[in-house]
């Protein structure tokens, strides 16, 4: 409930502050199971990004968040839930196969932690064996213009790109080991960076 309330109030105050969106129309499904990635800038992304999809998220974060009482309880509130970064959380795993068996969407940012030098999105290997499990399509998306402290997109471009659906189709029959979520992980890569670069002109 209180995701859908914010989710009315903060979006028109975001693309009245100049927030764009590109791909949202024609790339996301409208029901089914889906795990969006993106690249992580600032802690403006998941905002940005919820602002985007019409469909509700639930964002995988950082478990230090959830250390502070009223803080904790705000994002637990948004769908967000805590994962421990540095070790296979197994909790934070289930969770997320739970999520898209009820054909929800999971929100996810690969590189683990924000990349502020604006170098190559590097996936770490849980997107893809949560993708290799559930056979759930993966979402590319790129943030741009949201590593200001309050950004806004009348002088600069701040922009949510939402790329085409990854289907992993071709590894359905595969045993998920190492090389394969390697693999796969390099193909979400792939599709992040080519969003990013587009923006970039390169």
């Amino acid at each position: 409930m209180l995701y859908r309330i914010l989710w009315w109030l903060v979006r028109p105050i975001l693309f009245l502050l100049g927030l764009r969106s590109e791909g949202a129309t024609n790339n996301i499904p409208a029901k089914g199971p889906l795990i969006v990635v993106a690249n992580h800038v600032s802690a403006w992304d998941p905002i940005m990004v919820a602002a985007v999809f019409k469909r509700q998220i639930h964002f995988m974060a950082k478990a230090e968040l959830f250390n502070y009482k009223i803080l904790g309880k705000l994002i637990k509130s948004l769908n967000a839930f805590p994962v421990k970064r540095g070790a296979a959380d197994r909790k934070a795993i289930r969770e997320s196969i739970s999520i898209l068996e009820q054909g929800l969407i999971l929100g996810m940012f690969p590189e683990g932690s924000r990349n502020k030098t604006n170098k190559e999105v590097k996936a770490q290997l849980g997107v893809a064996m949560i993708a290799l499990k559930t056979g759930a399509p993966v979402i590319p998306v790129a943030c741009i213009g949201t590593d200001s402290a309050f950004p806004i997109g009348w002088f600069r471009p701040l922009k949510v790109k939402v790329g085409q659906p990854i289907k992993l189709e071709e590894f359905k029959d595969k045993r998920v080991n190492s090389a394969i979520m390697a693999e796969v992980s390099d193909i979400i890569d792939k599709e992040i960076n080519a969003l990013l670069e587009e923006e970039a002109g390169i």
